[in-house]
């Protein structure tokens, strides 16, 4: 469908003969988890509270064998009577047409959280670690495995949002995103 945000590995895999030699440094690279001089134990990342009301981020999406493109997600959050969190999003992929996704999450036990997302085949899992909120899910189009990891920093307003998409093991593209809690007064909602 025109504006979801996909990423065809075969496509980007077949864009370069050097693609195996790539691979294998990317594999390298992406055996480190990332930004973890962003983890702190304190203050302790509460995803409901971050993300209820609204929400901007900014960023760029980095896949193998192909440009850079802009990102700009606008979010909307509310917490439901039995504690789901429920995050509607409209994602903007430069050159594409807005896509519009949506997160249900929910507490398991204490710092762990399980639900769904739109765009993803089963179960999105979390953890939170002090700052850090861990996700993980598979992509419905193409099953590239997500992992994202969202640092709460600052003044607890904004949010440093660092995701992976890889297939086989095989890093094939990077978001890195600056997340931001905005008061709707101070810009149209």
């Amino acid at each position: 469908m025109a504006g979801e945000i996909t990423i065809s590995p075969a496509s980007l895999l077949r864009r370069s003969v050097l693609a195996p030699m790539v691979a294998a440094l990317l594999t390298g690279c992406a055996a480190a988890p990332p930004m973890t001089n962003l983890a702190r134990p304190e203050p302790i990342f509460s995803p409901e509270a971050f993300f209820s009301g609204q929400t901007v981020g900014s960023g760029e999406l980095k896949a193998a064998f192909s440009h850079a493109r802009a990102v700009t997600v606008h979010g909307s959050g509310r917490v439901e009577p039995d504690g789901t969190l429920v995050l509607d999003q409209e994602v903007t992929v430069a050159g594409a047409k807005p896509a519009k996704r949506e997160w249900r999450i929910k507490a398991t036990r204490p710092g762990r959280y399980a639900g769904s997302l739109t765009d993803a085949s089963g179960q999105v899992q979390g953890e939170v670690t002090g700052n850090e909120l861990h996700l993980t899910y598979r992509m419905l189009k193409g099953g590239l495995a997500a992992d994202q990891r969202i640092y709460l920093v600052g003044d607890g307003r904004t949010a440093i949002n660092h995701m992976t998409f890889s297939k086989l093991g095989v890093a094939l593209a990077v978001l890195d995103e600056t997340i931001r809690r905005v008061d709707c007064t101070s810009i149209a909602c």
